[in-house]
């Protein structure tokens, strides 16, 4: 019964199931993106480069600073 019901469903399921596999995938590439060790230190040397230039303040530096220091601490 059970294998019966599957290929019964596979018209609706199917599709159903795909779509989510794709999902899982995007989200997986996009949390290796996200918190690839690389991609963090070049964002802290844009944020540092930004603080040079005026365009962000000390306090905004330091936040920013801070919150990306702990992903890549998190990635140790």
């Amino acid at each position: 019964m059970g294998l019966l019901r599957s290929l019964l469903s596979l018209p609706v399921k199917g599709p159903i199931d795909g779509t989510l596999w794709v999902a899982r995938q995007i989200q997986d590439a996009a949390d290796k993106e996200l918190n690839d060790p690389a991609a963090l230190r070049k964002a802290l040397a844009a944020l540092e480069t930004q603080l040079l230039a005026g365009a962000i303040s000390e306090e905004e530096y330091d936040q920013a600073e801070t919150r990306l220091l702990l992903r890549i601490k998190g990635q140790t």
